[in-house]
């Protein structure tokens, strides 16, 4: 007896493949989120895409984000980068590409990565860095801080910086 069997292995293949389709589309997306009748956050972004179906649910803004946040006495931080994931189980948004946060007291910190803890309302990088102030500019490999950057923590650091207040 003799059996024929034609090989299928691409439909087998298929068998465990699922589609990654966003759930969700936005263009010309603007977001603000409010706490107790107060702005605490403005999100612009061309293009918003969530993906709350999968398994590990998150939004992703694959042309970037400009995004305002305010305080509680209303000061502005103002955060862009070219690329930005928010992961919905932890509250990490990771920012990518061109990544400039910028202060009403003219500070402003630039990298091409850097995550931002939405629920400690903290920024962290272990890449490359440029921290500029009125006091001068410091360049490094790792730093993190608050979002009004009153705490600041970096690792490898070199620049000058004025001391004399």
């Amino acid at each position: 007896m003799l059996f024929g069997c034609e090989s299928n292995f691409k439909e087998v293949q298929k068998i465990n493949y699922s589609e990654f389709i966003p759930s969700g589309e936005a263009e010309n997306f603007n977001l603000k989120y409010t706490d107790s009748g107060r702005v605490k956050s403005i999100l612009i972004s061309p293009k918003m895409m969530d993906y709350s179906n999968v398994e590990f649910p998150f939004v992703e803004f694959p042309d970037g984000v400009d995004v305002t946040l305010f305080d509680n006495k209303a000061k502005k931080t103002f955060i862009t980068s070219d690329y930005a994931i928010s992961y919905k189980g932890t509250d990490i948004i990771d920012l990518q590409g061109n990544v400039k946060i910028r202060t009403e007291s003219n500070q402003l910190l630039e990298t091409e990565q850097l995550y931002f803890d939405q629920k400690n309302e903290w920024f962290f990088t272990q890449k490359k860095f440029k921290f500029t102030e009125p006091k001068g500019v410091s360049n490094g490999v790792g730093i993190d801080f608050s979002k009004d950057f009153k705490r600041v923590n970096s690792q490898r650091i070199q620049g000058e910086v004025d001391q004399a207040e």
